[in-house]
């Protein structure tokens, strides 16, 4: 019996749907986390969205994660155009790796942190920057490809400023954390209350589910 075939209408509006849900995980994962800690196990904010992982909420901080990764893993960049070097699937996969790499591979406790503790903590940081850097790629240089042979709407070119934005102000933020981490000691002591790192690190994932958004229609849907 033969396969029945699947209307192009069907499949982009299931690429529609992947991208609201990676863009919607994304954005509410800093939220989530805070809120869910703060109202259910009166947890107070922490200095890292991935030290979420050692309260009450590190089932959930590893289920996002993980989600977001699977869906990643599954998208297949439709709708790109494939007339500049780096094939849209493979990255997609490379970041959901990087995305499960950072939930299974928890940052290093602040308390007793062993030998052990501590390699693994390194291999978090690595999985993390490279996810932030991934995304920032996708929204700066595949979300913005476009149909040399279509011509630009109005809307279509809000959106490639929605992706360089979200892209930026990614790699913004990654630095700023990473010029934090090599402030003098006594400046961190006093910046440190005010949870720089959490705030910077919900900048970046806020702006990466701002762009799957735009991606999906979510923001900016009137117009092609």
């Amino acid at each position: 019996m033969s396969q029945p075939e699947i209307q192009p209408n069907t499949l982009i509006l299931s690429y529609l749907a992947l991208r609201k849900a990676v863009g919607g995980l994304g954005a509410l994962l800093p939220v989530i986390l805070a809120i869910g800690a703060a109202l259910i196990f009166q947890t107070g904010l922490q200095d890292s969205v991935s030290y979420y992982y050692y309260t009450g909420m590190g089932n959930v901080f590893v289920g996002i994660l993980c989600a977001i990764g699977v869906f990643l893993m599954s998208y297949r960049g439709y709708g790109i155009v494939d007339d500049r070097p780096g094939d849209p699937a493979l990255i997609f996969v490379i970041a959901g790796v990087f995305a499960i790499g950072v939930a299974l591979f928890p940052t290093e406790p602040l308390i007793a942190a062993s030998t052990t503790d501590v390699t693994i903590g390194i291999i978090h940081l690595v999985f993390a920057g490279l996810f932030f850097l991934t995304i920032a790629y996708v929204s700066l240089f595949l979300f913005t490809r476009t149909d040399p042979a279509k011509t630009l709407t109005t809307i279509r070119k809000r959106r490639i400023q929605t992706y360089r934005v979200c892209g930026w102000t990614i790699v913004g933020a990654i630095i700023l954390i990473a010029v934090q981490a090599v402030l003098p000691n006594d400046t961190r002591q006093l910046i440190n209350p005010y949870h720089p790192v959490f705030w910077l690190e919900s900048v970046a994932v806020v702006a990466f589910g701002v762009s799957w958004l735009t991606k999906g229609k979510a923001i900016l849907r009137n117009g092609t």
